[in-house]
């Protein structure tokens, strides 16, 4: 089976995205059942140097909205990093899906054409296909992954279920 950029990207990356959303609710009623602020969940580490899970949160967002808008050649919304709650950063989530849930398959006819280049990196930049595979991909599930191992590593009841979300099984 032969799979389109759309699906590797928007329908993909919002499977993953309602799964971190899944998550962060997870961990709300794992603090409310222990009586705890559930937002004391935004500034966990894995280690001293890593963004906490506020920080992953938007940058899973940004790269699931990035990804979509530079292969598209679409504008992004813009969000202003300012989550300060577990519902904000819900919150942040959904409007993410409702931009990359609304591009169509024909949208990224012209991807592969696309020059990607990253203000950190001013100068170089690379094609639509080196971007999607080498950057997009693994650089979202590294963030969502970490935001599971966050949650995980901290008592909330996950499991790879909650990571991997709706699967399309055939009977």
């Amino acid at each position: 089976m032969n799979h389109s950029v759309h699906d590797l990207v928007s329908h993909q990356f919002a499977r993953t995205l309602k799964s971190l959303k899944t998550c962060l609710k997870k961990a709300q009623v794992h603090a409310s059942e222990r009586k705890f602020d559930e937002n004391l969940f935004l500034q966990m580490r894995l280690a001293p140097d890593m963004f906490p899970l506020a920080r992953q949160v938007q940058i899973a967002t940004d790269n699931a909205k990035g990804a979509v808008a530079r292969l598209t050649g679409k504008t992004p919304p813009v969000f202003p990093d300012e989550e300060k709650t577990m519902a904000e950063l819900i919150a942040r989530l959904d409007k993410t899906l409702d931009f990359i849930q609304n591009v169509k398959p024909e949208d990224f006819k012209d991807y592969t054409t696309q020059k990607i280049s990253f203000p950190w990196n001013p100068g170089p930049h690379l094609s639509g296909d080196d971007y999607l595979v080498s950057f997009a991909i693994p650089n979202f599930y590294f963030h969502a992954t970490t935001i599971y191992a966050l949650l995980r590593s901290n008592g909330v009841n996950l499991g790879k279920a909650d990571f991997l979300n709706e699967l399309n099984w055939k009977k």
